[in-house]
């Protein structure tokens, strides 16, 4: 894997007045966010990412100019990632508690996947970030806030469906739902104890379940 992100990366940036391939831009943003996922965005650099990739740091700077503007393009580059890998799939149910399950489910999969190899990559920035005025925070928490206000949407959605009960707050019942999803990924990478996931699955669906009007609109944990 290594070989391979280096050998792409070359090709793209490797040939003086060559134009920047945006193949190999998103290569790099790939690599950035996988680093960042475990070391946290702060640390971060362009010279740290040449030697990752082997490169040059004048080649890598023509991208992004600055480490700053680096850690910005890390960060949309892995809101892409994730709305490819937890957003689209869930949004492919219908509207209700099915989508609802969907959304928590695919979170828990992108993270127990390691789709970033250190767990979920907004999980880690955010608490690296929270208490960081700037431009790269500002970055994190829209992304942050645009996760939240699509869980309780797709919660408010369910209930005005009538297949939750009419007194549902989405507001409460989406922090709960993320809280139970981040403590997953926590527990797993702290202790290195898959079964959190299914522990989340359990805990989630006991959470909806009081609240759902159809029952079979959601289905029981995985074994």
């Amino acid at each position: 894997m290594e070989y391979r992100y280096r050998t792409f990366v070359r090709e793209g940036v490797g040939m003086v007045g060559r134009p920047r391939d945006e193949q190999a831009r998103n290569v790099i943003l790939r690599r950035a966010a996988d680093i960042a996922s475990r070391n946290g965005l702060a640390g971060l650099s362009i010279g740290g990412l040449s030697g990752e990739l082997g490169l040059s740091k004048s080649g890598l700077f023509g991208y992004f100019g600055s480490k700053e503007e680096l850690q910005l393009a890390t960060v949309r580059a892995a809101a892409q990632i994730f709305i490819t890998e937890v957003v689209q799939p869930a949004l492919s149910a219908p509207p209700g508690l099915g989508r609802v399950w969907r959304l928590c489910e695919s979170w828990l999969t992108y993270s127990q996947r390691r789709v970033f190899p250190g767990g979920c990559f907004f999980f880690t920035v955010a608490v690296e970030f929270e208490g960081r005025p700037g431009r790269v925070r500002d970055a994190v928490a829209a992304a942050s806030l645009d996760w939240r206000r699509l869980v309780v949407r797709t919660i408010e959605d369910a209930r005005q469906l009538d297949q939750l009960i009419g007194s549902t707050d989405a507001e409460q019942l989406a922090f709960e739902l993320i809280a139970l999803m981040e403590t997953a990924n926590s527990v797993s990478l702290l202790h290195d104890e898959v079964i959190a996931y299914q522990r989340a699955c359990t805990a989630i669906q006991e959470r909806l379940r009081p609240l759902a009007t159809d029952h079979t609109a959601l289905p029981w944990a995985p074994s």
